[in-house]
Order: C-alpha cells, then sequence, then structure tokens
C-alpha cells in the first residue's frame, strides 16, 4: 500500500475526517460504500416491503465473500448477530458434558467464550490452561504433553484483546487435527488484520466479527464450520430454515445454515458483503504489512514517554496492531475517556474481558491503542503528542497491579 491508496481509503471512509480512530479492535470505521449499501437496502424494503425486498443474492453476495477470506467454500459459512452468539451456538451444539471431560484453553481465552465453557464445568467437565511459552503465547509442545482421552475441546483466542500477541494458532491446530479433538479459533481480532485461511489453520470452528479489522456493520459476525465436523453439531436454536420439514419431518440443513434462523437483517448483510469485498480487494498480506509497520514503529516510540509501560505480550517481531499499555498516574478507563474529549479514540479493558491472562498478571486494566491501515503517521504523531502531556500532568493515582 502506498501514500495514494491510503489518501484514497480514507477519503472513502466520512470518519476519518471527523476524528483520529486508534479504536479498530473495539470497531472500525466503515467505507460510505458500506453505509450506502445498508442504506439502500433498507430504502428498499420500506418502498417495496420488507418481506418482498428479501434478495437472496445479498446473502449469497456475502457467503462468498467471506468463504473468499477464508479459503472455505460458501456452504461452509454461518452468519450471525455477534462473534460471541457464533461461539455459543456452535459450543452450545457439541451436546451435553460428562463429568471428567477436559477443554483446554489459552490463557487470553475472551470472557465471552469462557462464559459458556462454565456451563460445561457445572456439569462436571474440567477447564484447564494450556501453559506459555518464554514470549507469553499459548505452548504448542505444552499442549501436545497433556493430551489424553478426556480432552474434548481445545479453544484458541488468536489475538487476545488485551494486547498485540499472535497465537500460534496453525500449530495448534496441527495438534488438535493429529489427535482427532474438536478445535475452535475465536479470530474476532484476527479477521481483517492477518491472513486467515481456514484449511492452514485446519480448526472445526472458527468466528469473528464484522466490526472490527473488516470494517463492517455492528450486528454482523460469521463463522465457518469444517463440513466434515459439522454433522457432529446439533444446534439447540432450530426453526424452518435451519431444520426445514421435508413432508415427514424437521431435518437439520446439511450445510453451515443450520446455525442461522430465517430472520435476518438484510441491510447487516448488505453492508457485510460490501466491506468484505473491499477487503478481498485490498488482500489480507498488504494489510497485514501496513498494520505491522505502523504499529511497530509506534510500539517503539511508546517507549520513550516517560511512565509509559507497554503491556504486550508475544516476540517483537510477531505481533498484531493491539498494542496495551498502562500510564502512571491514570487510570485507564479514564484515559480513554479523556482522549475521546480531544477527538481521539482509543480502547481500554478490564479483568472482565480476559480474565485468566490479566489475573495472571496482575493487571486490573489496560489501554489500548489498536492500529488499522486507514491510519497515518500524522495521527500518531498527535496520539504521541497527547500521551506525553498526559503522562506529565496524572490526573488519578490508581495503581494498574493488584496490592
Amino acid at each position: 500500500m502506498n501514500i495514494d491508496d491510503i489518501l484514497r481509503l480514507r477519503t472513502a471512509t466520512p470518519g476519518c475526517a471527523q476524528l483520529i480512530h486508534f479504536n479498530h479492535a473495539g470497531a472500525s470505521l466503515p467505507s460510505q460504500a458500506t453505509l450506502a449499501a445498508v442504506i439502500e437496502q433498507l430504502q428498499r424494503e420500506a418502498l417495496g416491503g420488507p418481506m418482498e425486498m428479501a434478495d437472496i443474492q445479498v446473502q449469497e453476495r456475502a457467503r462468498a465473500a467471506a468463504a473468499t477470506l477464508l479459503n472455505a467454500q460458501p456452504e461452509d459459512i454461518a452468519f450471525a448477530s455477534s462473534g460471541s452468539a457464533a461461539w455459543s451456538q456452535a459450543f452450545n451444539a457439541l451436546g451435553p458434558w460428562q463429568p471428567g471431560e477436559r477443554i483446554l484453553v489459552g490463557r487470553h481465552e475472551w470472557a465471552g467464550n469462557l462464559a459458556c465453557m462454565a456451563e460445561a464445568v457445572k456439569a462436571g467437565a474440567r477447564l484447564e490452561v494450556i501453559p506459555c511459552d518464554a514470549h507469553g503465547a499459548v505452548d504448542p509442545q505444552a499442549l501436545a504433553q497433556m493430551i489424553d482421552g478426556q480432552v474434548r475441546l481445545i479453544a484458541l483466542t488468536w489475538l487476545p484483546a488485551n494486547g498485540g500477541l499472535i497465537n500460534p494458532a496453525a500449530q495448534i491446530g496441527s495438534v488438535a487435527r493429529r489427535h482427532g479433538i474438536p478445535y475452535f479459533i475465536d479470530a474476532g481480532q484476527a479477521l481483517g488484520q492477518l491472513p486467515c485461511d481456514v484449511q492452514v489453520l485446519q480448526c472445526d470452528v472458527l468466528k469473528g466479527a464484522g466490526r472490527k479489522f473488516l470494517r463492517g456493520p455492528r450486528g454482523t459476525a460469521l463463522m465457518y464450520i469444517r463440513p466434515q465436523f459439522l454433522q457432529r453439531l446439533l444446534p439447540v436454536q432450530r426453526d424452518v430454515l435451519s431444520a426445514p420439514w421435508d413432508g415427514k419431518r424437521f431435518t437439520l440443513r446439511d450445510d453451515a445454515r443450520r446455525f442461522e434462523t430465517s430472520e435476518v437483517s438484510l441491510a447487516l448483510l448488505a453492508g457485510m458483503a460490501n466491506a468484505l469485498e473491499e477487503y478481498n480487494r485490498l488482500g489480507a498480506i498488504p494489510v497485514r504489512q501496513r498494520i505491522e509497520q505502523l504499529s511497530s514503529g509506534l510500539r517503539q516510540r511508546l517507549r520513550a514517554i516517560p511512565g509509559l509501560t507497554l503491556r504486550d505480550l508475544g516476540a517483537a517481531n510477531q505481533q498484531s496492531g493491539l498494542i496495551a499499555f498502562t500510564l502512571e498516574g491514570w487510570d485507564s478507563v479514564a484515559l480513554k475517556q479523556t482522549l475521546a474529549e480531544r477527538r481521539i479514540n482509543i480502547g481500554a479493558n478490564g479483568v472482565a474481558y480476559t480474565p485468566l491472562d490479566m489475573q495472571a498478571r496482575g493487571l486490573v486494566n489496560i489501554a489500548r491503542v489498536s492500529v488499522s491501515y486507514l491510519n497515518t503517521e500524522e495521527e500518531i504523531e498527535v496520539l504521541l503528542t497527547n500521551l506525553a502531556e498526559l503522562a506529565a500532568q496524572p490526573q488519578i493515582s490508581m495503581s494498574t497491579h493488584r496490592p
């Protein structure tokens, strides 16, 4: 990507003219074309009738674009209202859990996924954390040593929400496939940031939200299900789309849409289709290179701010565009709010989002800058200037570590 490409993309994104946005890991800024796709579908429904304007081609476009993104087939893709909704549907479709069965997770697992697993633990299953390597990433070799006949699921949050770590998802997939153990990937922060090939990852289920680095609308998410694994999943939620009546009985579909319902927002899917197509045209590798270039330079310069401590994990040359830090004298939520008043958006995460990792590291909360290919060096300069100014004027005396 050259500067002309970036300027063209920014011009096509109305939000770039209004503020400085470094919260792409929370929700990114949609393009004008994505907004237009949503509005145009709503207008068609308003003028011609919502049911009458339910064009199946909208869903087909979105499904085809999602399949291209993941190197999958369209029939392997299901859509949901959120990544958490997709993950919980897939997890619950595994069926009842028995005492002694084991779930192996990375220390950085997203709290919403852990909340689903808590029900399995109530039934007697054991939730166990895979050890980390020297850089804080999930260790595939340690995982291999944990495998026995009681392991029923391996779950991984590929890019944790609380920092720049990139977990070795493909290597973990190799362990899971070798032992025939179901493998779920939460790719919420990876989609739109890294190349994502489900064949290389060897996962059985992968999910991610549309609103983050893919720049799709809120209320959209996608889920991939490996076709050979599909028949092992029995969704709890069913309707006339997912389990249609065949004249004798209600039969589950034989594609990923067994996880969908007949009621869907075509307007949001129209926006999702456009966002996915835009990303696919850009290409995953140029996007990754651009984000890596900006974020690595920003990390280096953040270290020079007095009182600012980076809280990222992972090898220095294998980190994502999520940068976690704390600033002495500042609660991270207050820091986020103060920067927002200056029209600079960042994120802030507490223990509740990634409890296993935050507790293991003694962190109460972190501030988070997440970089997109839309960001510029000029925006980084403004962010650094404001952080240096706030570092010199601490507002809140609150430790970021437990006493």
